[in-house]
């Protein structure tokens, strides 16, 4: 019998593959609904926001240890456990029973069964306030369990902020996330679009820092109206909006978008230069070049190029401006894309910041004498961010740090408002730096 694809049966494959391969891979979800996918993916990126903890409730209730489970069946239980415990409105049943038949058509019954006395057991105890609580004599080991965070990052941040704080930056990473609409005026104005939200009944609130931003708690009742297929808004966090913003691209400029894909800092660049003159939109990647042309057609970009290249070992012609998106650790988005905690390592990390100081350097030799360059990233760790600018710094003297806070709220800003920084915790929005660099000669 054919199994009817649903939205926990999609989120089990998926988790069961990122164990496997480390990658998270969301094609199936395509195959879903708009509610259905939703569901999927708050089912995804919410058991792998919790995994450490509900990894220690399974070994809690199961004689099998956890290492040795099969993969399918481990995220079987995740997920049940998920429903039960984090998923506001979910009737327990539903929690219980759905898991339980993917046990059994997925595995065997025998599974089936063992699935329904762990949850059973799950649901007895936290009606009865009995939960078992990570207890354990390692503090990091401790801290890490409770939060779902890997240790490296529970020492570095504890060592960073102090525990007080690294547990408000925990819990900040842990939250079901908000997210921006950005209004695209190439397609609609923002008095128009904002019309649009009051009467669709959609709650949603105005940010006082850009304008034209808009924070709701859902994008699927925005994707079902079809307002992201008419190229009326686009998904942008408020933090990363920054970037384009202290960029300030004219009209009539040529500007280059470096790392670009999927291209919504593009669209955002050609709406500040109210289509008037050119956009070169590079990245390396072949299989994300065509989102970067499928996001302009729609959003009615027409000043773009879009070239596919490696920035740092092809040549090119001086721009008024450039913005680089550096790749990094995405430790500013571990809300939105939790599996970037279990991916990252501290290698990994090193390498990374090795990449962005190429980048960086291939990214100044496109300025034109009197042009800007834009360093962003979605990173909340000083090595990516101040010490990459420092260093860059030392080896550049014709360029400036330029200050900020003609563009941006002063809460944003750091080192002198010649940067800026935000983070999960303190600014309820994803952790976002960036910095302009002026050529001065």
């Amino acid at each position: 019998m054919e199994t009817i694809l649903t939205a926990r049966l999609a989120s089990i494959t998926v988790l069961t593959e990122f164990d496997k391969e480390n990658r998270l891979e969301n094609r199936i979800l395509d195959e879903l609904d708009t509610r259905e996918r939703a569901q999927a993916n708050e089912y995804i990126q919410g058991i792998l926001r919790r995994r450490s903890f509900l990894d220690f409730l399974i070994a809690e209730y199961s004689s099998v240890p956890i290492a040795e489970m099969e993969a399918t069946f481990r995220n079987i239980l995740r997920l049940g456990l998920y429903g039960l415990l984090f998923m506001d409105g979910t009737p327990d049943h539903a929690a219980i029973n759905e898991p339980v038949e993917i046990a059994k058509r997925k595995i065997s019954s025998r599974s089936g069964d063992m699935v329904n006395a762990i949850l059973r057991r799950a649901q007895r105890e936290r009606e009865a306030n009995q939960l078992p609580k990570p207890a354990m004599p390692d503090r990091v080991k401790l801290i890490a369990t409770t939060f779902s965070h890997p240790e490296w990052l529970v020492e570095r941040y504890v060592k960073r902020f102090g525990e007080r704080e690294a547990f408000q930056l925990f819990q900040a990473n842990n939250k079901r996330p908000d997210f921006y609409l950005r209004v695209n005026n190439l397609r609609t104005k923002t008095e128009n679009f904002t019309l649009r939200l009051e009467k669709s009944g959609i709650p949603f609130e105005e940010s006082e820092w850009l304008p034209g931003y808009y924070k709701v708690t859902s994008v699927a009742e925005v994707r079902a109206k079809g307002w992201f297929d008419k190229g009326l808004c686009q998904v942008q966090d408020i933090a990363a909006g920054f970037a384009p913003t202290v960029l300030d691209p004219q009209p009539g400029e040529t500007v280059y978008d470096l790392c670009a894909a999927p291209g919504t800092k593009t669209i955002v660049l050609a709406d500040l230069m109210q289509n008037k003159g050119t956009i070169h939109s590079v990245d390396i990647a072949q299989n994300r070049i065509g989102k970067i042309a499928e996001n302009a057609e729609n959003y009615g970009a027409e000043i773009v190029k879009i070239q596919r290249a490696d920035i740092i070992e092809e040549r090119f012609k001086l721009a008024d401006a450039v913005l680089l998106d550096a790749p990094c650790s995405g430790t500013g988005v571990l809300s939105k894309r939790a599996d970037l905690r279990w991916r990252r390592t501290p290698e990994e990390l090193t390498a990374i910041i090795e990449k962005q100081a190429e980048l960086l350097d291939a990214a100044a030799n496109m300025v034109a004498k009197g042009g800007r360059l834009v360093y962003t990233t979605c990173s909340i760790e000083p090595e990516e961010n101040m010490k990459q600018v420092e260093k860059f710094l030392e080896e550049y003297d014709n360029f400036e740090l330029q200050p900020l806070d003609d563009f941006l709220p002063e809460e944003v800003l750091a080192e002198d408002f010649l940067s800026y920084q935000t983070l999960p915790h303190v600014h309820g929005c994803d952790g976002h730096f960036g910095v302009l660099l002026k050529r001065i000669k």
